[in-house]
């Protein structure tokens, strides 16, 4: 590794350990905005690498929360115009309803992400922006480049909207394809040797080309450079189990193995029969509030 290198390297973590504290608030309002935790998760490394590499460019320092969110904001949509089914258009400026600016109540803040996913774009950022994040009118206008009258509307219809639909449960904005028998196959097998404490086992399964995320932390490509990650788990009293989360299947780990409920999860991609890509959330942990489990054994959700 360069000097260059080594400079880039810390620059970047003393960057992160600045913005630490802000992290969860954005992936509060990413994943509600794209309506998957794990999603959210993936604009908000988007965002904090482009805030990261525009930050020299700044005349002088910006205010860090409105200028991450608003990045986080643009990042969002941007991910929303490759992925979505419905056109993300601004809605038009209404006139200013009657009871834009009552208090929601708090079952629309619990509502599960997916449940956002109904709104127009502009609606949705709002609601999120106001009843999440607790952000004013005008904070929200700046950070969405709108007027506070346009805000008011689209906070008044969002709410409206939410509210109308409490009670059922909404699917997702993207569907995504049923794990197939082969794969599920493979995640039980790469289970079973994870917990047999089995390493050169799992390590058996990794695609040459293997790359690993510790999301949050660092990357590493190739076989030989995932290898590492294995021994530092060999060395702890962990235990994972396959759970199922908006449309997919992962590794939820038990962080002691004792632990009644998961620390955080893994998810695993594949080429053919072996692993081409992990990523391991547990530098994260804010995203297990977000995240829904089902099927893990009885005791442990």
């Amino acid at each position: 590794m360069t000097e260059l290198h080594v400079q880039m390297a810390e620059a970047r973590e003393r960057f992160l350990e600045a913005v630490a504290e802000l992290r969860p608030e954005l992936h509060r309002y990413c994943s509600r905005l794209t309506g998957s935790a794990i999603d959210g998760e993936d604009v908000v490394q988007d965002a904090l690498a482009k805030a990261f590499y525009s930050l020299a460019l700044q005349p002088e320092p910006p205010p860090l929360r409105p200028w991450l969110l608003r990045i986080a904001h643009n990042c969002a949509i941007d991910f929303l115009r490759r992925y979505e089914r419905r056109a993300v258009e601004p809605m038009a400026v209404l006139p200013e309803p009657e009871g834009a600016e009552a208090a929601v109540g708090p079952e629309v803040v619990r509502l599960s992400l997916s449940s956002f996913t109904a709104l127009p774009v502009l609606s949705r950022s709002a609601v999120i922006m106001k009843d999440v994040l607790g952000l004013s009118l005008e904070e929200i206008a700046d950070t969405i480049g709108s007027t506070v009258p346009a805000v008011k509307a689209a906070l008044f219809r969002g709410r409206s909207a939410l509210k109308a639909q409490l009670q059922p449960e909404l699917t997702a904005w993207r569907d995504l394809p049923e794990t197939s028998p082969a794969e599920r196959a493979l995640l039980d097998r790469y289970c079973r040797l994870f917990n047999a404490r089995d390493w050169e086992g799992v390590q058996g399964m990794l695609a040459e080309e293997c790359r690993l995320d510790l999301v949050a932390k660092s990357s590493r490509r190739g076989k030989r450079q995932v290898t590492p990650y294995f021994g530092n788990y060999s060395k702890e009293e962990t235990r994972v189990e396959v759970a199922r989360a908006e449309g997919r299947d992962l590794l939820a780990v038990f962080r002691p193995a004792s632990s009644p409920s998961p620390t955080y999860v893994i998810s695993l991609e594949w080429a053919g029969d072996q692993v081409r890509l992990i990523r391991d959330y547990r530098y994260v942990p804010y995203l297990m509030t977000e995240l829904t489990l089902e099927g893990l054994t009885a005791g442990t959700r």
